[in-house]
């Protein structure tokens, strides 16, 4: 299932993770230890709010610094 347009505030794993500076595999990675949620999509196509993602960001490069 590919996107044809994404609701306002959403974005797929590819842009998810360009938001965040990482790579796609940051992105599941975060989604298997529970740091970002989806939050619809499918399975193999999931997609993330903005916020989220964001907060993810943060939240790992607090874990980082720490």
């Amino acid at each position: 299932m590919r996107y044809l347009s994404l609701p306002p505030g959403h974005l797929t794993t590819a842009q998810a993770a360009e938001a965040a500076g990482v790579t796609p595999a940051v992105i599941r990675y975060w989604v298997r230890i529970g740091r970002l949620t989806r939050c619809g999509g499918s399975p193999r196509y999931p997609t993330f709010r903005v916020l989220d993602v964001d907060a993810a960001r943060k939240a790992a490069a607090a874990a980082k610094a720490a």
